[in-house]
């Protein structure tokens, strides 16, 4: 691979651009080349660049599901694309776009606002709008796929902007095409925006225990039917005493998959552990809170050098000061080590490392 620091870049690309303040879990590292796209020109720009195998470009949302292992020796592409509308209606549902550089937290409050319901269990999670399908976010029984009603993404490799609809983007849990293929990864497809279905009909989701009792200190009696609003507020209270913020504690969020296992294995763990939370899949598997299974092991509010598991959510990794990308793995391997050990069960991390 050629090095590509000495191109002739257009005047908006930065050289040897700090990361350390955009990602969330505060990781030192450089990258030889940084762009904070703006618009759909500059991507068109940067087009002429793109040849796999002489320059690596890796797409950057809000840095919130972001392991950097080390400086990155091609162009990051920090996409800040803007915009929210209502872009159609039926019978069934609105249609509401927002640019890929949204504040995913602030749209979903947007939409909300609107009088449209649909996103409210999905409220304060971080990052932004593009990110959202690519990681198929979800939080207290929704998935953002279940919301999504189609994409699009500008292809760097020809210039052309290409439509994504449900089918194609291929959504599993916290998966889709886009991690499938490597294409966050090798900075094909960029997101321009992403556009979501709201049904009219909606029925309210409060089948999660933390969420059920947050709406019930409200209305103890259970006499009114919560709103999306009640929802939205009922999840933000809960994230907010479970998880730190990251402009105090940097943080990924969630840093683990809750573990999806096969049948015969769900019931040997539950005979032996009863209170392991659980959740029935539609395919007979069954999927355990990862959260527990690592508080369990013993690594809730433990630390491992300078990152530790959160004290009040043993899923969240948490950066005490100073950490790198190193220290991040090694406690990863620790804490996949001693559940592997006690439950039998493999966890996955979420975030991706660069």
């Amino acid at each position: 691979m050629r090095s590509a620091s000495c191109w002739p870049w257009p005047d908006f690309v930065e050289r040897e651009a700090n990361l350390s303040q955009r990602n969330t879990l505060a990781l030192r590292a450089h990258a030889a080349l940084y762009a904070r796209v703006l618009s759909v020109e500059q991507l068109a720009t940067l087009a002429e660049f793109y040849a796999p195998g002489d320059c690596r470009f890796f797409i950057l949302g809000g840095g919130s599901n972001l392991v950097l292992t080390g400086d990155f020796d091609g162009l990051v592409l920090h996409i800040a694309l803007s915009g929210r509308a209502l872009v159609g209606e039926d019978d069934e549902a609105w249609y509401v776009r927002a640019g890929a550089g949204e504040n995913w937290h602030d749209f979903v409050q947007w939409t909300l606002a609107q009088g449209w319901p649909g996103l409210e269990n999905l409220s304060l999670i971080p990052g932004t709008v593009g990110a959202a399908p690519i990681q198929n976010i979800g939080a207290y029984g929704l998935e953002a796929g279940e919301r999504f009603h189609a994409l699009t993404a500008f292809d760097l490799q020809t210039g052309e902007t290409v439509r994504f609809d449900r089918a194609a983007c291929r959504f599993g849990y916290r998966d889709s095409v886009f991690k499938q293929e490597g294409w966050h990864l090798d900075g094909r497809f960029v997101i321009i925006d992403v556009t979501f279905r709201l049904p009219k009909r909606w029925q309210p989701l409060t089948g999660y225990a933390d969420i059920a009792r947050e709406l019930a200190e409200h209305d103890p009696h259970g006499s009114a039917r919560p709103t999306a609003r009640q929802i939205a507020d009922a999840v933000i209270a809960v994230r907010q005493r479970k998880l730190p913020d990251p402009a105090r504690i940097p943080n990924t969020g969630s840093f683990f998959h809750n573990p999806v296992v096969e049948a015969d294995t769900a019931r040997r763990l539950l005979s032996a552990y009863p209170a392991l939370p659980h959740y029935p899949q539609p395919d007979g598997r069954m999927k355990f809170a990862a959260g527990w299974l690592i508080e369990q092991a013993g690594w809730k509010g433990r630390d491992l050098g300078a990152v530790g598991m959160f004290e009040k959510q043993a899923l969240v990794l948490v950066n005490r000061g100073g950490a790198t990308g190193a220290d991040v793995i090694a406690l990863m391997q620790a804490v996949q080590r001693d559940v592997r050990e006690k439950f039998g069960v493999e966890l996955m991390p979420e975030p991706v490392f660069l």
